[in-house]
């Protein structure tokens, strides 16, 4: 029995993630996948009545009694500072040091990308964004704020260490899935002292892997490839901040923000998995979200946990609801966000 914590969040979250435990629950039945679900009330509601954000002893706790955490989305207009979002999503993070940032980007049926003429195979690959350094470390300050002399700095970390480990991660997903090519993003032309760091790296690792072939782009004419030639990609692999920038560029080609998943991983350990999107407040409560991303994301879950044929069947379930168009307005269905969730179960029955 695998246990799961379950964390709906702020905005659309709730009600996307009610979904993505709709299409669980179908496939417990159906595929016999054993898990134990538990809820916690974590977000802006528990802040705003409690002052609390992530719990003392809440990272030991996931730690320790499960296998991973299923999160919806966090953001509220009431605490504009989102000190909430940032101390439960980043404080898991970096807290349970889960260094992976796992995009798939893949085109679920030809009319949903805004590119002319591109075909379902052409849109299919994954990015691997490291996830807890870089830009995004939270190092810098300021000098004379609030004055016209004002200073602020914003440092990016890069160690050996961090930048090793989420390359081979890369070319270990590469190798595991039959991948043919790893492609590195950076911006080392400029960024001379971190973008050395990964250039040397990303070549030290690709020679352990001879069946792989290693390619490198700046991270701007990546951007311009991604969308004349995205049939080039395989595996691509970047830093916080490229990854992602390049990841919400995949998320549009493949359809929009409503479709992309992501799970942030250390491999067997506890690691998170959440839709892509944010909490879209002036959204909630209308029952038009879109719940595609969080029942994707459910689907990476389980195959992370080991439940790979219902992982499959979730996401061939998907594909058949959008092929029929039994999907929410942003998508050109008609269905709320409960009759979309419903419509997915229909189809993995």
């Amino acid at each position: 029995m695998k246990r799961v914590a379950v964390i709906a969040g702020d905005g659309i979250g709730p009600e996307v993630i009610a979904e993505a435990l709709r299409v669980i629950d179908c496939v417990r039945k159906s595929h016999d996948v054993q898990l134990e679900l538990v809820e916690f009330d974590w977000g802006a509601e528990k802040f705003l009545r409690e002052g609390v954000t992530l719990p003392p002893g809440s990272l030991e706790m996931l730690s320790r009694d499960f296998q991973a955490i299923l999160a919806g989305a966090f953001g509220d207009p009431r605490i504009p500072s989102n000190q909430h979002a940032e101390d439960i999503l980043l404080g898991m993070r970096r807290g349970l040091d889960l260094y992976i940032n796992l995009r798939p980007v893949r085109l679920l049926e030809q009319r949903l990308t805004p590119l002319r003429d591109r075909k379902v195979e052409e849109i299919d690959f994954v990015v691997f964004r490291e996830n807890t350094e870089g830009a995004y470390c939270g190092a810098g300050g300021f000098l004379k704020k609030g004055t016209a002399d004002e200073i602020a700095t914003q440092e990016e970390l890069n160690t050996h260490r961090g930048v090793e480990r989420i390359i081979v991660a890369a070319f270990e997903y590469a190798q595991t899935e039959g991948r043919k090519r790893v492609t590195m993003a950076d911006k080392s032309n400029v960024q001379r002292f971190g973008g050395d760091l990964w250039q040397r790296v990303f070549k030290e690792v690709a020679s352990r892997y001879s069946g792989i072939e290693a390619n490198h782009q700046f991270v701007d004419a990546m951007a311009m490839f991604m969308v004349l030639d995205p049939g080039q990609y395989d595996v691509i692999v970047s830093n916080n901040l490229f990854g992602d920038i390049l990841t919400d560029l995949g998320a549009a080609i493949q359809g929009g923000l409503g479709l992309a998943a992501s799970g942030n991983i250390h491999p067997g350990r506890v690691s998170l998995f959440e839709p892509v999107h944010g909490s879209a407040p002036p959204l909630a409560g209308k029952g038009i979200a879109n719940p595609i991303g969080s029942i994707l994301t459910s689907a990476m879950m389980l195959e992370y946990l080991g439940f790979k044929q219902a992982s499959e069947a979730i996401e061939k379930a998907v594909r058949d609801a959008v092929v029929e168009g039994e999907t929410t307005r942003d998508l050109g269905g008609s269905l709320s966000t409960r009759e979309a969730g419903e419509a997915i179960c229909f189809h993995l029955k």
